[in-house]
């Protein structure tokens, strides 16, 4: 019964053997395709081949493009996550200085600690590139806003800073509010 079993297995492994055979004596014999055939059909092959190429070199300058664009919006968006964060602190800040102001000359312990607290904030916000807008080089409109004339004051020049402005890796987060000549 086991040999039963195995015999048409046989039958198909030989089967499979004269195939072989017949499909190796194809390919040796002469075949009937002229040289001219041959070095067109190679022609397609090589234009089909620098194209190929082709695609692939756009592919991979597009990919390169698409890396470089991503890291720079990656810069971007760290550089600027805080401005929420930091205009808040700069009330805080504010708040501080008009606690030094309206203290005057008076020394003691508690406005030293708040002179103290109102510089350390102001390192920490400059490590995080936040920086006071510049008010002694005159007025410019990008980074002070005119909130009064001052009729005794040069035209174009600030006479008075009513608050700081700042600004976050050099883009204006708050403008500073002035009082200007005429």
């Amino acid at each position: 019964m086991a040999n039963e079993h195995n015999e048409p297995a046989q039958d198909l492994q030989q089967q499979a053997e004269i195939e072989n055979d017949q499909n190796l004596a194809d390919a040796e014999a002469p075949s009937e395709v002229s040289i001219e055939e041959l070095q067109a059909h190679i022609a397609k092959l090589e234009e089909s081949l620098k194209y190929e190429k082709a695609v692939a070199a756009n592919a991979k300058y597009e990919a390169e493009k698409s890396k470089e664009r991503l890291e720079r919006e990656a810069d971007s968006a760290k550089k600027f996550a805080l401005e929420k964060f930091a205009k808040q602190l700069l009330e805080t800040v504010d708040n501080l200085e008009r606690a030094i102001q309206a203290a005057g000359d008076e020394e003691n312990p508690v406005l030293e600690g708040v002179k103290l607290t109102h510089k350390s904030l102001l390192s920490t916000l400059e490590k995080f590139e936040v920086v006071v807008v510049d008010t002694e080089n005159g007025f410019n409109a990008e980074w002070h806003q005119a909130v009064g004339i001052d009729p005794s004051a040069k035209a174009g020049e600030i006479s008075q800073v009513l608050q700081k402005g700042y600004t976050l890796s050099g883009r204006l987060l708050r403008p500073a509010m002035v009082m200007v000549g005429q």
